[in-house]
């Protein structure tokens, strides 16, 4: 089946069930239909080889019922056939009004609405699965790669009892790999919506270059502060932990959000520091699970203040806030930091003797009253002196509240940035992402 097919196929589909199944509404219910559907190839590469090829088909649908103040959700697979599917979603129909005979009442229940209708489909030019292996290994002949390809359409839909009608789908690959030379590696991606075979071979050019700096002698850094760059890769991951609760009203609200100072303004951060939920960037739809549109855009961080928290519905009902569209877990979906002034080329110069960061990882809140962050250094990290590579460094942790490293340890944003796509394949490929620029940090701490 052609991904045109498949997006025609999974929307006729949905519509047949989901009138079916709001036809089957009795008295006081109202019902939301959320659907989660994708036909993606799969590659799996190692030694520059084919280690797994696969490809899913699937579509999932989310049941939430509500009827005299009680909220309850279900969901199932359904397998593509009308009169199949039909059946099994009146039996989970079924089982959601046995649940809601036994559940208290939910004083904070968001009633169903209709928040209105969209309809967006970003139509990729994809590698057809026969070209797939041959453009991704013929330019990394000589290579030790490893990595996954995931590519193909994916779609969220939603509907509901109050004529709301929702349809978001898109057609983009990722392939998530590494350079390997022995025990040394370098991290890589290349995703898009259109394979572009010259972005792919400059791609890995770039980690090969890397992949050469890894043969200097090895470098042994004592735990200490140091000048200290993220490459954007790096500084994604870095303000990743925004979407662990710090960006959240409930959290907020409740006292464990590691940005509380901040929203109390007792604290700011750098003025450099603009952060942005851009839905523009197309990596996620605009609507969440009840159907609620975000704004194009949502200022976050305006110049270094708070400028929103995310909120969804039942926050706001909770707290007396206003909802913005924000998701079920407050965190953002599509986060876009904006770039500065420093340019790629002047970045050594810039940060003259210290470390350079391609990426991080094991990232955790250590002190989340101090919106305090612990990771790991990982794949090619430097040791710079003068502005010139000496060579890669051992595996280092560090231990840096956000509200320094992004506030008056900020020395300078880049000009160029990057977008990492989610890159989840559990259960199904995830959407959402961010695009950041690399970050010059001042005193960057490191602990072993």
């Amino acid at each position: 089946m052609s991904q045109r097919d498949f997006l025609d196929t999974v929307r006729t589909h949905f519509d047949a069930v989901s009138d079916r199944v709001l036809a089957q509404l009795q008295g006081d219910e109202a019902a939301t239909l959320n659907l989660c559907a994708e036909e993606s190839l799969f590659v799996r590469f190692n030694n520059n080889r084919v280690r797994q090829a696969t490809q899913v088909q699937q579509m999932t649908l989310a049941l939430q019922l509500q009827a005299q103040g009680r909220t309850t959700q279900a969901s199932r697979t359904l397998s593509g056939h009308l009169p199949t599917d039909c059946n099994a979603m009146a039996h989970l129909l079924d089982q959601c009004r046995q649940e809601l005979r036994v559940l208290p009442a939910d004083p904070h229940q968001v009633p169903i609405e209709n928040h209105g209708s969209s309809d967006e489909t970003f139509r990729g030019q994809l590698l057809a699965a026969p070209d797939v292996v041959a453009a991704i290994v013929g330019p990394a002949q000589g290579c030790d790669m490893v990595g996954l390809y995931a590519g193909g359409s994916i779609v969220r839909a939603n509907r509901n009892s109050q004529g709301q009608r929702h349809w978001f789908a898109t057609q983009s690959f990722f392939m998530d790999y590494s350079l390997y030379h022995g025990a040394r590696a370098v991290k890589g991606s290349y995703a898009a919506s259109h394979w572009d075979g010259a972005q792919w071979a400059a791609n890995l050019e770039h980690s090969k270059r890397l992949l050469a700096l890894m043969d200097k002698p090895l470098q042994t850094v004592a735990p200490g502060q140091y000048r200290t760059y993220l490459a954007p890769r790096a500084f994604s991951d870095l303000v990743g932990m925004m979407g662990w609760n710090a960006l959240s009203a409930s959290a907020w609200k409740q006292g464990r959000s590691p940005f509380k100072r901040l929203a109390d303004g007792e604290v700011q951060f750098s003025p450099l520091l603009q952060v942005t939920e851009n839905f523009g960037l197309g990596l996620t739809p605009r609507f969440n699970d009840q159907g609620e549109v975000s704004a194009q855009q949502l200022a976050l961080i305006a110049h270094g203040k708070l400028a929103s928290l995310l909120v969804n519905s039942r926050t706001a009902k909770e707290f007396g806030l206003a909802a913005n569209g924000a998701n079920d877990a407050e965190s953002p979906r599509a986060l876009d930091v904006a770039p500065g002034t420093l340019q790629e080329a002047d970045v050594l110069r810039a940060l003259d003797t210290g470390l350079y960061a391609s990426n991080l990882h094991y990232l955790n809140w250590s002190d989340p009253v101090s919106a305090r962050v612990t990771g790991m250094t990982r794949y090619a990290c430097f040791w710079v002196e003068n502005g010139a590579i000496v060579g890669p460094i051992k595996d280092m942790r560090w231990d840096e509240s956000l509200f320094d490293a992004l506030g008056p340890k900020l020395i300078a944003l880049t000009a160029h940035t990057a977008i990492d796509p989610a890159v989840d394949t559990y259960f199904q490929r995830a959407l959402g992402g961010s695009r950041t620029p690399g970050a010059l940090i001042d005193q960057f701490t490191f602990t072993l």
